[in-house]
Order: C-alpha cells, then structure tokens, then sequence
C-alpha cells in the first residue's frame, strides 16, 4: 500500500515502470532469480496495490479522497486480492527414489509468486489485524499503519509532527480571528 504517499511536493507513485516492481519486491525480501517483470505482472502488481488500498480504507473507514483507490467496490478488490494469493506456491509431497519429500512447485514466474505472497499476507492483515489498521490522518499523508500502540495516532513521527504544527497554527489562526471580531 505504501508505494503510493505523498509530500510536501504531492502525490507520488513508486510504481511507474515494471522495473520498480522487481525493486520492490527485491527490497520487501522476494528473491526473484534474475527474472524481471513483464508488463502484464506490472499491472497485476498495480492492481495488487490498488486493490488492498481499497480494502484498508473500507477496514478504517478512510474517507479521503486524496487516499482513494482505482479500485472502485470492496468485492472488486477482495477478488483480485484473492485471485493473486490463489497463485502462491504450496508445498506439495512428491515421491522421489521411494522417499516422499515435501517440494514447491510453481507454474508462476517470481515475480507472479511474490505477489501472490504478498496477496496472502495481504489477507492475513486485512482479516486478522484488521481491527489494528489504521488511516494515518495528518494533513496531506495518505498511508495506513497498524496501531501497535495505544497512543500511536500517526504513520510517522513526521506526520505526527505535521499534525501538532497544523493544528497549533489552526489554533493560532482562530485567536486571531476572535482578537479581530472582538476588536470590530
């Protein structure tokens, strides 16, 4: 969900080419054995993303419009969130020289197996920690978190810090605004 935030600049997109996939999932520990992506699992990875956002901002009840997904309906987003996890690697037992081995055997490419990994632990946050997400509401941010701590409000400690500022200059503006009425 993260590869989607925002700054002071704006809204960014970490995924633009089919490249930053393959550096993402290198980053988030998928070994994908000198394989790249194609266009195609680029847009399953967009769709992946998309989809989960949609997701979290039904579990949070996340209004922001600048927040939103492409993803339109929450069953559009379950499907394709389980549609990809479907694809993830199982083990399966195999007979081999009269011993059975547990053994992995994928019909994805790596790339396709760790999205679907990143699918199923999309699932398991969503259902089971979903009570934890959170929307982070700082002014501008458009990420969620899991609220590991009761008094954790924030995705970050900067946004915790830009959350404090804007409201005490909201809080400074509006005695100004009540100094001038009072003065008229």
């Amino acid at each position: 969900m993260a590869t989607i935030w925002a700054d002071t600049e704006g809204l960014h997109d970490d995924f633009a080419a089919p490249s930053d996939v393959d550096s993402w999932l290198d980053a988030v520990g998928v070994d994908l054995e000198g394989v790249t992506a194609t266009q195609e699992e680029f847009q399953s990875a967009l769709d992946l993303r998309d989809a989960v956002r949609r997701l979290a901002a039904h579990v949070t009840d996340d209004q922001r419009s600048e927040a939103a997904s492409t993803v339109a309906h929450v069953d559009d987003a379950a499907r394709i969130v389980n549609a990809t996890a479907s694809e993830r690697t199982i083990p399966l037992l195999r007979l081999n020289d009269g011993r059975l081995e547990l053994a992995a055997d994928s019909v994805a490419s790596p790339v396709g197996a760790g999205l679907a990994e990143v699918a199923y632990e999309a699932q398991h946050l969503l259902g089971a920690n979903g009570s934890q997400l959170r929307a982070c509401y700082a002014p501008g941010c458009v990420l969620y978190f899991l609220k590991t701590h009761p008094r954790r409000e924030w995705c970050s400690v900067a946004c915790g810090n830009r959350a404090r500022a804007a409201r005490h200059y909201q809080s400074i503006r509006s005695a100004r605004v009540g100094l001038e009425r009072a003065s008229r």
